[in-house]
């Protein structure tokens, strides 16, 4: 595997067996350095024929659940216990994941909304080029791990494209049910400048995740993300075994996001008080949150309500809102 259409370039040999980790090296040239790089950090453990996977984390820099488990993976995962190659980005946009920001301070750039990218282009768009036109092409799986970062908190769920027609990829629901988060989000096709999008005109299988937020971590989302993994990759015929303290999945939820009626949006600025939790079951017209106003406190508190029937899987974290901020959005039970 030859990067030969990227400017960014790779210090290890990804067609090397054994376990070999190293950088990409991101051209930066700024004041202080002429000719300088950014170090962003892959591993590639590589063991005879088999299925080839592409793991990503700090595709939003902010999002740490990804990055921790796959970290862990880094140190741990040794070529014995493969059959196949395993392909780690832990800091896949390297300067947002630095920062721990979800859009990098060098562009602004989202990667997650600037896939096929440009070679030539902004750095976000170089690493969404690399690693759609130099990776992506020589694995057969990628997973994109998630979190709701520092606005929003999930309720943990892989999360699955559908078919035009509608129906789900059987191998792919077979990954996500092998992953055992509760739920699992079906989505519509759609987003072609994601990682998602991305995956797919490469070929490749794709499975998705969102493991809770607020910018922080916590044991119970780490424990859901790091057993799922290896559960998945343990069903994708990669990983060997699986440990021993690895338990056999829980049948995920195969819940539906759709559009609209699915999502709360702030329409003042203020003070967020969220009326309901996550988890839970709402209908159309239940109130949702209150928007409060410190600055005016003689104001009566805005009140924004559900326009769908669903379970809330998603809320905004922060007290602090402004107009056009997400506060929350549902899902409903999906009948494929």
């Amino acid at each position: 595997m030859k990067f030969t259409h990227s400017r960014i370039q790779p210090e290890i040999d990804f067609d090397a067996p054994g376990k070999h980790t190293g950088f990409l090296r991101l051209p930066h040239s700024v004041h202080r350095s002429a000719y300088g790089w950014l170090p962003m950090p892959v591993v590639s453990v590589k063991n005879g024929d088999g299925p080839r996977v592409l793991l990503m984390s700090g595709n939003h820099g902010d999002e740490y659940e990804g990055q921790v488990t796959l970290t862990r993976l880094a140190r741990t995962l040794e070529p014995s216990d493969i059959r196949g190659q395993v392909i780690i980005l832990t800091m896949a946009n390297y300067p947002a994941a630095r920062a721990g920001t979800r859009t990098s301070p060098i562009d602004g750039g989202n990667l997650n909304r600037s896939f096929p990218g440009d070679s030539n282009g902004t750095m976000t768009e170089m690493i969404a080029h690399m690693i759609e036109g130099e990776l992506m092409p020589h694995v057969d799986l990628v997973a994109d791990l998630h979190s709701g970062g520092s606005s929003l908190m999930y309720k943990p769920a892989t999360q699955v494209m559908l078919n035009a027609d509608g129906t789900m990829d059987p191998r792919e629901r077979a990954l996500a049910e092998a992953y055992g988060a509760p739920d699992n989000h079906v989505m519509m096709p759609g987003d072609d400048n994601h990682s998602v999008g991305a995956a797919k005109r490469q070929g490749c299988l794709f499975v998705t995740a969102e493991f809770a937020g607020s910018g922080t971590v916590t044991p119970e989302a780490l424990a859901i993300a790091e057993h799922g993994l290896e559960r998945m990759l343990h069903s994708f015929g990669v990983l060997n075994e699986l440990p021993d303290d690895v338990g056999p999945p829980a049948s995920p939820r195969h819940l539906e996001i759709k559009g609209d009626e699915h999502y709360v949006y702030a329409y003042d600025t203020g003070l967020y008080e969220p009326l309901v939790a996550l988890g839970d079951e709402v209908k159309a017209g239940q109130a949702a949150a209150a928007v409060h106003f410190p600055e005016t406190p003689w104001r009566d508190p805005v009140i924004e309500y559900f326009k769908g029937d669903g379970v809330v899987v998603c809320k905004r974290i922060p007290g602090r809102c402004e107009r056009g901020d997400c506060l929350f959005h549902l899902a409903c039970e999906w009948d494929g």
